[in-house]
């Protein structure tokens, strides 16, 4: 399956079944160009600096936080897969937190490199990085995942697409949760049939959302 195939069927879940948070005003404290800080776990105030590519984007502090107590059941042993990584806030954390194993994927060499780099100086095993187009990169992947991140391009309209095909390929583990970031004013994600919205939320212009995989 392309996945720009605009004829894959798809349907919005129930607004009722999702619970809804709007964080306001500024979406996190303030920080040096390119640069992030891991909030919790056990390299907690680690700050990192990312190479300066306009496509990065770093999940706002606030928001993984919010996130974070969303995965707390849920994050700790769980295989993650952070599609799209940039900064790789997302799988960062993820580890920090007692994630058992990370797979990183962007198709940027200077991300690859500073992801593979900052992973050795955290001294972490437990991760695996590609450098790829994403959708090429899935068939390079061995499932099954308990958290995937997907924050891809604002705008582009991939979200439906890698939910389906991250499915059809069973690199999702039953109830497998999906952490969805989009522009806000896009409304709540697409959702292939059986996924549930769980969680939605909105901090200035960004949204973001948990579904849960069909089981």
């Amino acid at each position: 399956m392309h996945i720009a195939d605009p004829a894959m069927t798809t349907r919005k879940p129930a607004k009722a079944r999702a619970t809804s948070v709007r964080v306001s005003g500024h979406a996190g404290p303030s920080r040096m160009p390119h640069q992030l800080r891991i909030i919790g776990g056990r390299w907690r105030g680690t700050r990192l600096n990312f190479p300066a590519v306009e496509a990065i984007r770093p999940t706002p502090d606030r928001v993984r936080e919010t996130l974070f107590n969303w995965l707390a059941p849920t994050i700790g042993g769980a295989r993650c897969l952070d599609l799209f990584a940039g900064s790789g806030a997302l799988g960062l954390e993820a580890l920090s937190r007692g994630a058992r194993a990370a797979v990183f994927v962007d198709r940027d060499a200077r991300i690859g490199a500073y992801l593979r780099e900052t992973l050795g100086r955290l001294k972490c095993e437990d991760a695996r990085v590609l450098v790829g187009d994403a959708q090429r990169c899935l068939s390079d992947l061995e499932g099954p995942f308990d958290v995937v991140f997907l924050d891809p391009p604002f705008g582009a309209g991939l979200v439906p697409a890698y939910l389906a095909e991250l499915g059809a390929r069973g690199l999702l583990s039953p109830g497998a949760l999906v952490y969805i970031e989009s522009e806000a004013e896009a409304g709540e994600p697409v959702l292939p049939g059986g996924w549930i919205l769980h969680r939605t939320g909105r901090a200035g212009k960004v949204g973001y959302h948990l579904a849960r995989a069909a089981t």
